[in-house]
């Protein structure tokens, strides 16, 4: 898994302009508020689905008043809590392999846009299950280098459960099995690493390389415009240049 890159998408994420941040709060607030009514109410300690989302809110700096303030509101009104999670497989340009998370209102708005995105960017909407078996769930936790001695992160990673390690040009990549990832990010937080993402990722077994210049520049516009519209949560790609 040392090919697992991910620190350009996170860059793009951190240099987001105010508005494009208020949109990720709004985001991640729509999936607390379903953590809380699918996952079994507004306490973390028994409900894992939400942990994993406040763990993801605050590696995102989402304000802890915030957080509160979302799970209280849906504990209050879950009852009005329509959203439903949907997952569409298809095929960027040149075959990249692409998996959408969506969390919608509407499930007839959010399929059409995304067939219209896939259709516009050179690539198709497939069928469930089309691409998803490429794709392996893995906890990564990713941390900022700065001045941290890798050596003593891999150490501590590996002595907290991680299943692997790798690094990237700026950050240190921490797997782990799905099921340990809050585990392993309470034992790392406990001591003193903080976070720029820590959640549940597919993880692609192999990657594409696009060496086609306009196909590498559809699949970057079919990913920035994706992550645009309200309804999708996270997009997944094999596309090993992006």
């Amino acid at each position: 898994m040392s090919g697992h890159s991910k620190w350009s998408t996170i860059k793009r994420k951190k240099e987001k302009t105010d508005a494009q941040r208020a949109k990720i709060f709004t985001k991640i607030g729509r999936e607390l508020a379903v953590a809380v009514r699918d996952g079994g109410g507004p306490d973390p300690s028994v409900n894992s689905k939400l942990k994993d989302c406040i763990a993801k809110a605050k590696a995102n700096n989402v304000p802890n008043e915030n957080i509160e303030r979302i799970i209280k509101k849906a504990a209050g009104e879950g009852s009005e809590n329509n959203y439903e999670n949907i997952t569409y497989e298809g095929y960027g340009p040149n075959g990249v392999a692409v998996i959408v998370e969506a969390l919608t209102d509407n499930r007839n708005r959010t399929a059409g846009n995304v067939r219209h995105y896939f259709d516009k960017y050179g690539g198709n909407l497939g069928t469930t299950g089309c691409v998803s078996f490429m794709f392996s769930p893995k906890g990564i936790i990713l941390i900022e280098k700065n001045e941290l001695e890798e050596e003593k992160v891999m150490e501590d990673a590996l002595d907290s459960g991680a299943s692997d390690f790798s690094s990237d040009d700026e950050c240190f990549i921490v797997f782990t099995e799905k099921d340990s990832l809050n585990n392993v990010s309470d034992l790392l937080s406990g001591k003193g690493y903080k976070f720029v993402s820590s959640e549940i990722e597919m993880v692609p077994d192999s990657y594409i390389n696009l060496d086609n210049e306009e196909a590498k520049n559809k699949m970057q516009t079919l990913l920035d415009i994706l992550d645009d519209d309200d309804d999708i949560q996270s997009v997944w790609h094999n596309c090993e240049d992006l």
